[in-house]
C-alpha cells in the first residue's frame, strides 16, 4: 500500500513511518521545511513539500495514494483557533479524495468524570479546542461518504526516547524551575499513556484492518498517578516532591489538576492490539527525560 502521511516529520509520525516501511508499504511524507523533508527522507520514506494549507497539494496526494494517515497539526497554542481551522480544510480536503481508501486521523482520549474513558465514550469540549473534536467526529462521519475512515484517540502522554515536546518534558521543565517535582492537590489524578511504538503499531493497524467509522484508543497505561510520575522525577534531579497550585504550572497545571484515565479494550479486541513497550514509569525511569 502506498500510504500519504501528513506530520511525517513530528513525534509520532516519525514512529509511524518506520512501522509502515517495516510492514511492506510504501510512504509519502508531507514535508513543509528542509529539515523536515531530510528527516523523512532519512527514514526510508518519498518526500512532498508543502503543508496543511495547501489543499490542491493534500487533495492529489490523496488521491494518488492507497491510503492516508493525517498526523499533522499546528501547535502554536496562542494561535490555536487559526490551527484548527486549517486542519478542519485540510481533512475536508483529504477525505474528499479517499473514497474506497482507508484515512486514519489522530485525536485525543476524552475525559469521563468518575471512571476511564472508553471509544464509545463522546468527548466535550469548550472553546476553540471544541473544534478538534468536530474535526475528529467529521472523519468518523466521512464513514458514510465511502471513506474507510478510523480516529485512533492518543492519551496525553505519548513518551519514548526523544520526545522533546511532551507533556512529560514540560512537567521535568516546571519541575526544576520550581525546584522540586511538582503535583497538583493531592497528585492522585491520573493520566493515560502509551509508548510511542505502540502508538504506532495501533496507527498501522487501524490503517490495514480498522472498519469504516472505528474509534479508536492508543492506551498502554489506563491512569498513572501524577504524585508517581513526580516522585520519579524528584528522584532522578535529586528535587523533593511538592504539591502546587494549578496556576503556577501555566497550562500544564489545568491538565495536571484532571482526573482523566482511559482504556482501550475495544481497540484491543477488534484489532488485537496488544501493547508490548515499556510503560510510563518504567520509561521514565530509563533517564532519557533527564539529559
Amino acid at each position: 500500500m502506498r500510504v500519504f502521511v501528513t506530520g511525517a516529520s513530528g513525534w509520532i509520525g516519525s514512529a509511524v513511518v518506520p512501522e509502515l516501511l517495516g510492514a511492506g508499504h510504501e510512504v509519502v511524507g508531507l514535508a513543509r521545511s528542509d529539515a523536515s523533508a531530510a528527516a523523512v527522507e532519512a527514514m526510508g520514506a518519498d518526500v512532498l513539500r508543502g503543508d496543511l494549507t495547501d489543499l490542491d497539494t493534500l487533495k492529489n496526494a490523496a488521491e494518488r495514494a492507497d491510503g492516508v494517515v493525517h498526523l499533522a497539526f499546528g501547535h502554536d497554542f496562542s494561535r490555536i483557533a487559526e490551527s484548527i481551522e486549517t486542519d478542519a480544510r485540510a481533512v475536508e480536503a483529504l477525505g474528499s479524495a479517499v473514497a474506497g481508501k482507508p484515512f486514519v486521523a489522530a485525536s485525543g482520549t476524552p475525559v469521563v468524570a468518575g471512571r476511564p474513558s472508553t471509544e464509545q465514550d463522546e468527548p466535550e469540549g469548550f472553546g476553540p479546542l471544541a473544534g478538534r473534536l468536530d474535526i475528529a467526529r467529521s472523519v468518523v462521519a466521512m464513514a458514510g461518504r465511502g471513506v474507510r475512515s478510523s480516529v485512533v484517540r492518543l492519551p496525553r502522554s505519548v513518551h519514548g526516547e526523544g520526545d522533546r515536546h511532551g507533556f512529560i518534558v514540560r512537567l521535568v521543565e516546571f519541575s526544576r524551575e520550581k525546584g522540586a517535582a511538582a503535583y497538583v492537590g493531592d497528585g492522585t489524578q491520573r493520566w493515560p499513556a502509551v509508548h510511542v511504538l505502540d502508538a504506532a503499531h495501533l496507527f498501522r493497524l487501524a490503517l490495514e484492518q480498522a472498519p469504516a467509522g472505528s474509534v479508536l484508543h492508543a492506551v498502554g497505561d489506563e491512569g498513572v498517578e501524577i504524585r508517581e510520575i513526580a516522585a520519579v522525577i524528584g528522584r532522578h534531579l535529586e528535587l523533593p516532591t511538592a504539591s502546587v497550585p494549578a496556576e503556577e504550572l501555566g497550562f500544564l497545571g489545568g491538565i495536571l489538576a484532571v482526573d482523566q484515565p482511559a482504556r482501550s479494550t475495544h481497540t484491543r479486541e477488534l484489532l488485537g492490539w496488544r501493547p508490548t513497550r515499556p510503560g510510563l514509569l518504567e520509561d521514565i525511569e530509563k533517564g532519557h527525560y533527564f539529559g
